[in-house]
């Protein structure tokens, strides 16, 4: 701003905006419209609910789009408080995915005071006689934001879920139809059941060993079992194991 104008500063007016009749009837609208929030890219300052098992929540924004006065100088917004924000939800189900601090999301502005409804999740009358005002904003998140690290992907090769640290399924019943199913566990698999029970042929390409705590575990199989190799019973080998001769004091030869 010109020192020549410091002194007839009056906030958004601008040099030329008394300048005719047509300039100050243009200045009048343009403020007018100008106090009429519609929508615009905000930034979360706080949270009131940090993933955890509750009702939808809400965010404190702050707008990241300055506002301009007369001379161009930016003039920032303050934070605007208690905005509800969205979560995809049809009844009791949901997908929660609650926003953070320093996401950036677009803050859209209701028509009429939302308070009454807020405060009442109900039908009611607007809380006072404003219009289109940010203190009436409604959250909806995911612009502008860095690569995630933890996600559900959609793509035409199919649907992958990654997270850095683990997933967990709960639920009475969990069922998997596919042609094919791989697990592939790079430490260990573990399967904790009171039952196993397995409908079809089985292969195993390892070792297998059974441990059940200070007491022996016992197996029950309804043959026929075939060995293709040796099996060792008590630290005895059926395929190469003696019988003592009674009187002859000799050994049997090997089973053939």
């Amino acid at each position: 701003m010109s020192q020549a104008n410091q002194n007839d500063y009056r906030g958004p007016q601008g040099i030329f905006s008394g300048a005719s009749r047509f300039n100050a009837i243009s200045f009048v609208v343009n403020q007018l419209l100008g106090e009429r929030s519609t929508a615009t890219l905000v930034q979360i300052k706080a949270v009131t609910n940090a993933g955890d098992l509750s009702p939808v929540g809400f965010v404190d924004v702050l707008p990241l789009v300055n506002q301009l006065d007369g001379d161009g100088n930016a003039v920032p917004h303050g934070v605007v408080h208690g905005l509800p924000y969205f979560r995809m939800q049809g009844g009791t189900n949901a997908i929660i995915l609650d926003p953070q601090v320093g996401d950036i999301g677009m803050a859209v502005f209701a028509d009429r005071d939302i308070s009454s409804v807020k405060a009442n999740k109900g039908q009611a009358n607007p809380g006072s006689m404003r219009r289109s005002d940010k203190a009436d904003g409604m959250y909806i998140g995911g612009f502008l934001n860095g690569t995630p690290t933890q996600y559900v992907q959609f793509s035409e090769a199919g649907i992958r879920i990654h997270s850095p640290t683990q997933v967990k399924l709960d639920a009475p019943d969990v069922q998997i139809s596919a042609q094919t199913v791989e697990i592939a566990a790079t430490t260990s698999a573990t399967v904790t059941t009171p039952i196993f029970t397995v409908n079809g042929d089985t292969a195993l390409n390892g070792n297998i060993s059974q441990t059940a705590g200070s007491s022996a575990g016992t197996t029950q199989l309804l043959g026929p079992v075939t060995v293709t190799n040796d099996l060792t019973a008590a630290g005895k080998s059926v395929s190469t194991h003696t019988h003592h001769e009674n009187g002859a004091g000799g050994n049997t030869n090997p089973p053939n």
